[in-house]
């Protein structure tokens, strides 16, 4: 999945699969993690979130069911 790069200090970049509504995103640390059943406008105002850490932690993380990617 692509994933564009992110002006945060927790998230260094994040994708979007419209067609299965799966959220990946690459920490700071390296670690890649995919949420699953994120709708798109989550997807939108994470990118438009003046910090995309607060917005993760408020509104997608314990949310959405999530796999480890690496």
């Amino acid at each position: 999945m692509r994933r564009r790069p992110l002006e945060s200090g927790a998230i260094a970049s994040a994708g979007y699969d419209p067609a299965l509504s799966v959220l990946e995103l690459e920490f700071t640390s390296g670690d890649v993690y995919r949420y699953y059943a994120v709708p798109p406008s989550v997807h939108r105002a994470l990118l438009g979130a003046d910090s995309a850490g607060r917005y993760f932690r408020e509104h997608i993380r314990d949310v959405y069911p999530t796999e480890h990617r690496r």
